[in-house]
C-alpha cells in the first residue's frame, strides 16, 4: 500500500445513488457482477490520478489525493 498523502490533500468520497433499487432490478448476482466493474474502473482511474485508497464500503470508496487538480481530473 503506498503512503497517504500529507499536507494539503483532497478527498473523494464515492456512493451509488440507488443502489439497494439497482440490487433489487439487477438481483444479487448481475449486481455483484456491475459492482466489481464499477470497483475496477474507479480504481483504475484513481490510481492513474494519483488517488490513494483509504477505505470502502459497500459501493463507496474513500480516496485521498495529493492535490485538487489530480482529484478533479479523477472524477471528471
Amino acid at each position: 500500500m503506498r503512503a497517504l498523502p500529507t499536507g494539503t490533500v483532497t478527498f473523494v468520497f464515492t456512493d451509488i445513488e440507488g443502489s439497494t433499487r439497482l440490487l433489487g432490478e439487477l438481483g444479487a448476482e448481475a449486481y455483484a457482477e456491475a459492482l466489481a466493474e464499477h470497483r475496477r474502473l474507479l480504481r483504475d482511474v484513481f490510481d492513474r490520478h494519483d488517488g490513494i485508497e483509504v477505505d470502502t464500503q459497500g459501493d463507496a470508496f474513500f480516496y485521498a489525493f495529493p492535490t485538487a487538480p489530480g482529484a478533479l481530473e479523477a472524477v471528471r
